[in-house]
């Protein structure tokens, strides 16, 4: 009996770390904690999770299952796209995006000739301060991630923060 114990526990412990490891970096907070990390060192304040924006975020996601293809919503938010393999979870995805601040120059509020800036200027964009972000998996097999902005971001003239 005491056999049967500890294999079902490592059995449960097992299905635990399985299930830990797809999801990871994909909750809420994990979306959150990317964002506001960028923020912070811009010194732009924190976002919080908005469910409405977060409901649009799967809602539209669920309409690109059928091919993946980074098409803007051309809905009421901000709004950032990825796509990619299984690696590409919720938080990669925001790093990418992040990326794109070493082509940002904040004091010409611009971005270097030949790349993108949009995204990351989106992510820090001060007057968005609530996100709701979802990720599916695409039936090509690759992953869409998306993240709205209530308020939207990239207003031309201004500056993001």
């Amino acid at each position: 009996m005491g056999s049967f114990k500890l294999s079902f526990a490592l059995i449960c412990l097992l299905a635990l770390s399985i299930f830990h490891s797809t999801h990871a970096q994909n909750s809420q907070q994990d979306y959150l904690n990317a964002h506001n990390t960028a923020r912070s060192q811009v010194g732009v304040g924190n976002v919080v999770w908005n469910a409405t924006v977060a409901i649009y975020a799967q809602n539209y996601a669920n309409q690109r299952k059928v091919d993946c293809s980074l098409v803007q919503s051309g809905g009421p938010y901000g709004e950032n796209l990825a796509t990619g393999s299984a690696t590409l979870t919720g938080t990669a995805a925001v790093n990418l995006w992040v990326a794109e601040k070493q082509y940002y120059t904040y004091s010409t509020n611009t971005c270097a000739s030949g790349h993108v800036c949009e995204h990351y200027t989106q992510v820090v964009w001060s007057n968005s301060g609530q996100i709701g972000c979802a990720r599916v998996q695409c039936n090509n097999g690759l992953w869409f991630v998306i993240c709205n902005y209530h308020t939207p971001g990239n207003v031309p003239g201004q500056s993001p923060y």
